[in-house]
């Protein structure tokens, strides 16, 4: 294999590269084949967002927990579309699918046994209306709904109770989350809270 000069990397004529980019050795300087790696077929999505979860691990305190977090926040900046009493909803940051809510009890418990009545009523509730603004606003053919208790069970934050709420629409799969491990999602998050939010019922 061809050495690269890599002192010479960048134009000029040290160490023996020409004025034209090429080294003693034929070698281009300028050819991105012989730079640091090997490419693949693989395609790259940096989210440089997700490493607030691998900095603060998978079971976070009451005091860094995103979900205790968001309620203090502005709607807009927590993604909420929609505050109760005991409990509140709002969109998940990776969503499956547009549209994916979260209902979530204000008060920071890991399991749905641990929920008081009124907070059971509250999150139903919200699940319910949510439903119902969700096909209102977005036409979808289906929901998936359902709670992940534990990080066994695959919850995300497993330490604070949260109710998915995910649109389904006929044919809304396809290959990329199977083989490229990609979700194509047609619109922002910040446009769907606020075409959400202003579909929700006034209480």
């Amino acid at each position: 294999m061809a050495r690269l000069n890599l002192d010479s990397y960048g134009g000029g004529s040290q160490d023996g590269a020409s004025q034209d980019g090429a080294s003693q050795d034929g070698v281009r300087i300028d050819d991105p084949s012989y730079l640091v790696g090997v490419p693949d077929e693989f395609q790259r999505l940096w989210t440089p967002h997700r490493m607030v979860y691998i900095q603060n691990g998978q079971q976070p305190g009451k005091d860094d927990c995103p979900f205790c977090v968001a309620p203090t926040m502005s709607d807009e900046d927590a993604l909420i579309v929609a505050r109760g009493t005991h409990a509140y909803a709002l969109l998940n940051l990776f969503p499956y699918n547009s549209g994916h809510l979260l209902v979530c009890p204000y008060r920071h418990i890991a399991l749905y046994d641990e929920a008081t009545p009124e907070e059971v009523a509250e999150i139903g509730s919200l699940t319910q209306t949510a439903m119902r603004v969700i096909r209102e606003v977005s036409k979808n053919d289906g929901f998936n709904l359902g709670m992940n208790q534990g990080v066994i069970a695959g919850a995300g934050i497993a330490a604070h109770l949260h109710q998915h709420v995910v649109p389904r629409w006929a044919q809304d799969a396809n290959f990329l989350p199977i083989i490229a491990k990609t979700k194509a999602l047609p619109q922002l998050l910040g446009e769907v809270r606020a075409a959400i939010a202003e579909a929700w019922p006034t209480p």
